[in-house]
């Protein structure tokens, strides 16, 4: 839990407050903001990664999902890889269609984990990270749209490309060799 308020607490700080996420970006620097923020975050993911394995090793299960809902994870999920491959892809139709494709491939990617997992630290985890994502999405809105060139089929392509690469690299072994679970089983 510690680590989930670390990293989405790290990460919602435009949410809660843009005039001071500003004013701590002009005290700190630039430099010093993102390293500061980078630390802060990759903390908070160790103990998410952390406190995930200890939870699952001892947690219930608080539904049992439906095999339909695992087939459309391995819809949404694909599709959340892609996105976030968008992110830093020159501008395609994707990312200036989304504006903020990270964002919205979280969201995805935490829906289609939680449609095809039912035990209570998948739930708390994927849960957290979809509502995050969901609040952060539509918080995105109020901000003025980033500026994006022109779109380029070249981003849609390596977006494409890239995430149905990552993705499949996923499913095909590197899910199970990180998870210890087949997302195919």
């Amino acid at each position: 839990m510690i680590g989930l308020f670390v990293f989405l607490g790290v990460h919602s700080f435009r949410i809660v407050s843009e005039p001071g996420r500003a004013a701590v970006l002009r005290r700190l620097g630039e430099m010093r903001f993102k390293g500061s923020y980078s630390v802060l975050a990759l903390i908070g993911l160790v103990l998410v990664v952390y406190g995930y394995g200890l939870a699952r090793a001892s947690e219930g299960s608080l539904y049992q999902p439906a095999p339909v809902l695992s087939h459309l994870a391995l819809v949404l999920v694909p599709s959340a890889f892609i996105l976030v491959v968008a992110t830093y892809t020159p501008t395609g139709h994707i990312k200036r269609t989304v504006r903020h494709p990270m964002v919205l491939g979280v969201a995805l990617w935490s829906l289609g984990h939680l449609l095809a997992n039912g035990g209570t630290a998948e739930v708390v985890m994927f849960g957290a990270f979809f509502v995050w994502a969901v609040v952060d999405y539509l918080n995105a809105f109020s901000r003025p749209q980033p500026a994006f060139g022109l779109p380029q089929a070249k981003g849609d392509i390596v977006a494409i490309a890239g995430g149905l690469i990552a993705s499949g690299i996923f499913l095909l072994g590197l899910h199970r060799w990180l998870i210890g679970v087949s997302p195919l089983a």
